[in-house]
């Protein structure tokens, strides 16, 4: 194809592009290795991000970030600077509620290019994922922490319902309404106001709801001794602050796995 008008209908600033390449047909013969290099950067990322490598995933996406701008894909590159910054701060929050947008806009540059280059002749429609899928299991997130709960809340949204409640009586709350019956897990905060964790596991044990939803416990609260009290109840496992998307989906794929309800 190689129809500049393509580019520039799709927001591509091919002008700032050419002041790099310095021709047209050098931006063509490279921009298939963007289309290479971006796909593996996005994949490299998803590692990254899923083990909280913030070091890597600063230095893949600072990558990405050059790539976008060489080839005057603006926003994808403003997007990596901004993902860039906050890898730097280590704030693996941040990277991992923004990431659906970085990697959509990264798809969307990626067909562009393909479309430009010939590899495909038009830009394939979003599949539309089931939002109002019937989810049959749901998980109950405790914390008194709003960047924990969306934290948690992003990561399994498509896979669970997720219930959550910022201190024990409110947890109590709703597993008094009959939740109980629909809880696979309760990831459970030990250090919070009004009602704390362990208030939370005597009302478990006072009325035999271990049996029925497994428990583990997140917690920021690094004393050994309360780690130690803790185990003193049936809980599953424990897990400390900070953790990383791979931590969580592992505590929590093992606390479901005891669900004997």
């Amino acid at each position: 194809m190689n129809d500049v008008n393509y580019l520039l209908n799709n927001g591509v600033d091919v002008e700032k592009s050419l002041e790099l390449f310095g021709d047209l047909e050098t931006y063509n013969d490279s921009i298939k290795d963007f289309i290479t290099d971006a796909s593996s950067k996005i994949e490299k990322l998803k590692e990254f991000k899923a083990v909280g490598d913030m070091a890597n995933y600063a230095i893949e996406v600072h990558a990405l970030k050059s790539d976008a701008k060489y080839f005057g894909f603006t926003t994808l590159a403003e997007l990596a600077l901004n993902h860039e910054m906050k890898s730097k701060e280590n704030n693996m929050f941040y990277i991992s509620e923004n990431f659906p947008e970085l990697e959509q806009e990264t798809k969307r540059c990626l067909n562009i290019a393909k479309v430009y280059c010939g590899e495909i002749t038009e830009i394939p429609e979003e599949s539309q994922e089931k939002e109002n899928t019937i989810k049959e299991n749901t998980i109950l997130v405790v914390d008194d922490s709003e960047v924990i709960k969306k934290f948690i809340q992003k990561l399994f949204n498509n896979e669970y319902e997720v219930l959550v409640a910022s201190d024990g009586k409110e947890a109590m709350s709703i597993i008094q309404q009959g939740m109980y019956n629909k809880l696979v897990a309760v990831l459970l905060d030990l250090n919070m106001p009004n009602v704390d964790g362990f208030q939370v596991l005597n009302f478990f044990r006072e009325n035999d709801l271990f049996s029925k939803i497994p428990v583990s416990i997140i917690t920021g609260v690094g004393s050994d001794e309360l780690i130690a009290r803790a185990y003193e109840y049936p809980i599953v496992d424990v897990l400390r602050k900070p953790f990383n998307e791979k931590d969580i989906k592992e505590i929590l794929e093992n606390t479901i796995s005891k669900n004997i309800a």
